[in-house]
């Protein structure tokens, strides 16, 4: 390695829950009843927030961006469209993502530890459905995610509230003058004809899109895979040289990335290893301690590493309970780690 990867630097890849800085004025409908108390992150990468307030965290290109969501319960995030894939990792708290321009179309409840990939080009929400707050980990594909496609009623909502978007996704919001003081061209509404065309996909198609924990399976040909170290498949979008079969969530539209889960239980260890991917680690439960020739951090529950290419570095789990992260890896068919 060329660069001196000292604790300090490492840190500096290194978010932790407690210093999430959040947006609360990142998207259109953030003046819409039921939508004013979300909070919106961006960990990883330009994201698609629509505000000049939101904070980046970590500006470098990984070939997909990492954000996150907070809610409390009844929040909504409202109805919208993604160009590229949109990934939800549930931290905590039970959700529903209701898809089609109106919620019309079906919906799917996920919980603490579960996955679900929705599709590009269709209609999607979610709202936070049991008390206290919850936290949803997200990855978009693509380093460029592009913006999103709000449902017509959602522009219409936001009107109501002083809030428009200008073409290209800045947010204009007309009750501080911003409209009136600036050369502003607003983008249009989306119209019915191009709602018409992104189609939700039947729900039995949609519940390919979902891996609950419990389906998580440990794959025993993972090259981590040792005594109390499990790794599984949670998003493949192909058979990968790492020895991972497609699936659970294959997908039929691009998401460039995988993502596993790691469980270790107390003590276990995976020995300094290197690859040549991306990879992002989130802890959703327990400790986990990520060690290299020059020092070593110790990541607690909702905490996000980001793992410099090349870096031989190593994972042990030195609590007393489980610990389990999800894994994002970079490249549809992530290659073998050099130990």
């Amino acid at each position: 390695m060329d660069v001196n990867w000292t604790e300090e630097a490492m840190k500096a890849r290194l978010v932790r829950y407690a210093d999430l800085v959040p947006c609360r004025t990142a998207f259109i409908d953030t003046r819409t009843p039921g939508s004013t108390e979300k909070e919106n992150f961006t960990i990883i990468g330009a994201g698609v927030s629509e505000s000049a307030d939101q904070h980046v965290h970590i500006t470098e290109r990984h070939g997909f961006n990492i954000g996150a969501a907070r809610q409390p319960f009844g929040c909504v995030n409202s109805q919208h469209s993604h160009d590229t894939a949109e990934v939800f990792v549930v931290h905590s708290g039970r959700w529903r993502l209701p898809f089609g321009p109106n919620k019309e179309d079906g919906s799917i409840e996920i919980g603490p530890g579960d996955v679900a990939s929705v599709p590009i080009h269709m209609f999607r929400g979610f709202e936070k459905l049991d008390e206290g707050i919850g936290f949803l980990f997200t990855v978009l594909g693509e380093d460029d995610p592009g913006k999103v496609t709000w449902a017509p009623a959602v522009f219409e909502a936001a009107s109501e509230h002083g809030l428009k978007l200008a073409k290209g996704g800045r947010l204009i919001d007309t009750s501080r003058g911003e409209y009136t003081l600036e050369d502003v061209e607003l983008a249009e509404a989306t119209g019915a004809d191009a709602a018409s065309e992104l189609k939700t996909p039947p729900m039995e198609k949609m519940r390919e899109c979902v891996a609950s924990a419990e389906d998580m399976i440990a794959n025993p040909r993972s090259p981590l895979a040792s005594e109390g170290v499990d790794e599984a498949g949670v998003i493949t979008p192909t058979a990968t040289g790492d020895g991972f079969p497609a699936g659970p969530i294959a997908g039929w539209w691009p998401h460039g990335f995988n993502l596993r889960r790691l469980t270790m239980t107390t003590g276990a260890y995976v020995p300094l290893h290197a690859r040549s991917e991306v990879e992002v680690l989130f802890v959703h439960e327990g400790t986990l301690e990520v060690s290299w020739d020059q020092g070593a951090i110790i990541m607690g529950a909702g905490d996000t590493l980001s793992v410099p290419v090349g870096l031989p570095h190593g994972f042990r789990n030195t609590a007393s309970v489980d610990m389990k992260a999800f894994v994002v890896r970079g490249g549809d068919s992530p290659g073998m780690p050099i130990f």
